[in-house]
């Protein structure tokens, strides 16, 4: 615990971070979250944070050391996509129960579930999570992982981020401890080049990177490691020898990026693959790096050639949503990197923001909001259930783009509503992922039935009462001979 209490106070004083830097050492003690209230819903706990940052490694077994429970409700929490392996999809946990806890058998089960998943699945590492139960009893996972590391000449890393150390994004970065603790600089590749990046906190979610990849491969600029999106063992564990590398979400792995620069010299900047702009600006900044770094000069000559081809194409393609979307006006409930990034997105096309929530977005991400807005009128930190039903329910946005948490919102409001987080079914990012989401919300609010569900229920719609006309003398006698007749069958019926 002691090992793990200086880890977290390392990550704590992070000097990378400009508003860390801001604070008096009180202040930096508590850290950038605020405390968790036991029994509150906090937004995920430091085990999930660790095992989001490093689940996406796909040809990794990640066994989680504790009762089935917390394995259950983290197991393939994001929608990472793999382009190979598939053994990260696949869950492994001890599954201590209440008599190993008493026994003490808790050391000897996590060694014997090691020994298994060797013999029946040879993955090239395996990564062991203890969580609150497993750090409390006192389990010494560091060394049930040198010993079976010795053992069956595996490297087993201990991933120390017990839940009830801190939040989802303090977990993020003690993942990123564990990575250059027991993996990066492990191997030395043997076809290192100058033209080696890292792509940092991008995880490839619905095969987002897979629309980015292509045009660096277009340049001759190969991704070494892309931690976490699509990543393999051996790739990251050779990411020593990048020559520059590109940050997407700095709340995650800035720890990463920042002792990478210092241990190796390997240059990061903070950049984002949506909208066309900022795509197209983060591939001259990983150019100039990689000429900073001893590249050829002429890979910026063919960047802005790239840049040039790819920007006309984007924009003939978005030029036949413009009179459909320009004007409309969007609610952003998310935060972190998209909190800026995608309102710069799709301002570009003419579509207004008339709110972005910036709760998990760092200083940095605010400042460019309001340089983007020119404003802060338009941030909040967070907006209560009621308050986003009753603005969505004015009509003073015509879509709300968020996560499924939301969503419900949305609907009840009878809003169109648009998921962006982790859980989406489309890719976002680079030129075609932008017009992808420019398709996807004029879908959205032009989906015809929006006019039906906001029309009034048919149980709310009184029928029009017609008022009575006089009979004619020939009418009145028809009504009473078929009275008559009627009544003539009704006897017939009784008698019968």
């Amino acid at each position: 615990m002691s090992s793990l209490r200086a880890k977290i106070q390392d990550v704590f004083n992070e000097p990378a971070c400009e508003q860390n830097r801001g604070k008096d050492a009180k202040a930096r003690k508590k850290g950038c979250s605020k405390p968790l209230t036991p029994g509150a819903a906090a937004g995920g706990c430091a085990f999930d944070g660790a095992k989001i940052v490093l689940q996406p490694i796909t040809d990794v077994a990640h066994l989680i050391h504790a009762p089935l429970a917390c394995e259950g409700n983290s197991w393939d929490n994001r929608g990472a996509a793999s382009s190979g392996p598939t053994l990260w999809r696949t869950s492994f946990t001890t599954d201590l129960s209440e008599l190993d806890v008493v026994m003490g058998q808790g050391e000897r089960k996590l060694f014997k579930a090691i020994r298994e998943i060797k013999e029946a699945y040879g993955p090239p590492a395996i990564f062991v999570y203890p969580t609150c139960v497993t750090a409390l009893v006192g389990d010494d996972i560091e060394a049930v992982c040198k010993r079976a590391a010795e053992k069956f000449s595996l490297p087993v890393v201990p991933v120390k981020a017990p839940g009830f150390v801190g939040s989802k994004n303090l977990g993020n970065k003690l993942a990123g401890e564990a990575l250059l603790d027991h993996v990066i600089g492990t191997v030395e590749p043997d076809d290192a080049g100058p033209y080696d990046i890292n792509i940092l906190g991008e995880f490839n979610l619905s095969g987002e990177f897979w629309l980015v990849k292509p045009l660096l491969d277009r340049l001759g600029i190969r991704v070494r490691a892309c931690i976490p999106g699509d990543a393999r063992y051996f790739d990251i564990a050779c990411a020593h020898r990048a020559r520059a590398a590109m940050m997407v979400c700095s709340t995650a792995l800035i720890n990463l990026a920042r002792k990478m620069e210092q241990r190796w010299e390997i240059p990061f900047f903070e950049g984002s693959f949506y909208g066309i702009t900022d795509t197209s600006e983060a591939l001259r900044q990983i150019s100039q790096l990689l000429v900073k770094k001893g590249a050829d000069p002429e890979i910026l000559g063919r960047t802005e050639a790239l840049i040039e081809e790819e920007e006309a194409i984007a924009w003939k393609k978005l030029a036949a949503y413009g009179p459909r979307l320009e004007g409309k006006r969007v609610l952003l409930n998310t935060g972190g990197v998209k909190s800026w990034s995608v309102v710069h997105a799709l301002m570009e096309i003419g579509i207004e923001i008339v709110g972005t929530s910036v709760k998990k977005s760092t200083v940095e991400d605010k400042e460019r909001i309001k340089q983007i807005l020119k404003d802060d009128n338009h941030m909040f930190e967070q907006m209560a259930p009621r308050e986003l039903y009753a603005m969505l329910s004015e009509h003073k946005a015509d879509i709300m783009l968020s996560g499924g948490r939301t969503q419900f919102i949305a609907l009840k409001a009878k809003t169109p509503w648009l998921d962006i987080n982790q859980e989406r079914q489309h890719p976002y990012a680079g030129y075609d992922g932008m017009v992808e989401l420019v398709r996807q919300i004029d879908l959205a609010i032009h989906n015809p039935i929006w006019c039906q569900v906001r029309e009034p229920a048919p149980w709310d719609c009184q029928p029009a009462v017609r008022e009575e006309l006089p009979r004619t003398k020939s009418e009145t006698a028809t009504v009473q001979a078929f009275k008559k007749s009627a009544g003539t069958i009704a006897d017939d019926l009784g008698e019968w």
